[in-house]
């Protein structure tokens, strides 16, 4: 059972709040009853629900994993005309939604879905889902540079957690090498931000997994549908982590 006005958004009705406003109008209608009371729940697998007379079905969930392109933009609409990554999914009429953000140079692994529930989980901070990206960067960080990372540097928005990191490839001129960097966090621009506060600018960064799913072989610019296996392990992960976020709060109040 959901709140009406979530199942009349998920549907593609309109907005939650102008859902809201069609139920407390007097437009919504649930196995033939007029509804106009906010809160009110019902079952979209089993309940007829009509709005302005036009029956409405619960929306098909969609988790598709896309390999995004460097230049674009991780949104669902711009206002200055650049591509965005729902420009790339052909074949798709269901209003998908990115899972956390890549920002415009940054290319790799981005999850889509029209699960609000599904990104939640995966996004809350409390639940420090490892992300792992392939960064390029100017010259070639000494480990104690690297160390510094794996214990966290300060950031003009405080210190990261921890994060893991090795050496991918190293340029035999020393003018950049490749590092891989997982972090537990999902800060604007971190992982850049992490090396700028080294003095190793990013110049080229791409996100290989979220969590257990990697993005393997699937080709820049295309994208694939998630199994259910891996959906399931997503949101098992999520929830593994979460649960020890807030087991180690309770020890540090202790």
């Amino acid at each position: 059972m959901e709140r009406l006005q979530k199942i009349l958004a998920g549907a593609g009705v309109a907005s939650r709040r102008k859902c809201e406003e069609l139920i407390l109008g007097g437009k919504v209608q649930v196995n033939g009853e007029t509804v106009t009371t906010l809160g009110t729940k019902a079952d979209p697998a089993v309940d007829v629900i009509t709005v302005g007379g036009k029956t409405i079905g619960a929306e098909k969930k969609i988790y598709i994993v896309f390999n995004k392109p460097k230049g674009v933009i991780t949104s669902a609409s711009d206002p200055q005309g650049r591509k965005i990554v729902t420009d790339y999914l052909k074949g798709i009429t269901e209003r998908l939604y990115p899972v956390g953000r890549l920002d415009y140079d940054t290319e790799g692994l981005l999850l889509l879905t029209n699960d609000g529930d599904f990104a939640h989980l995966l996004t809350h901070p409390k639940h420090h889902v490892p992300k792992t990206y392939h960064a390029t960067v100017k010259g070639v960080p000494h480990g104690t540079e690297l160390d510094k990372l794996k214990k966290g540097v300060m950031l003009e928005d405080g210190m990261t957690a921890p994060a893991e990191v090795e050496y991918q490839d190293i340029d035999p001129e020393q003018k950049h090498s490749t590092i891989s960097i997982t972090i537990y966090e999902g800060r604007n621009r971190q992982v850049r931000r992490m090396f700028d506060a080294i003095k190793h600018p990013v110049t080229k960064l791409k996100r290989i997994s979220f969590g257990d799913l990697y993005l393997g072989n699937l080709k820049r610019g295309l994208y694939r549908h998630l199994t259910k296996e891996e959906i399931e392990g997503l949101l098992k992960q999520a929830r593994i982590a979460g649960n020890k976020s807030a087991k180690g709060q309770a020890d540090r109040s202790k």
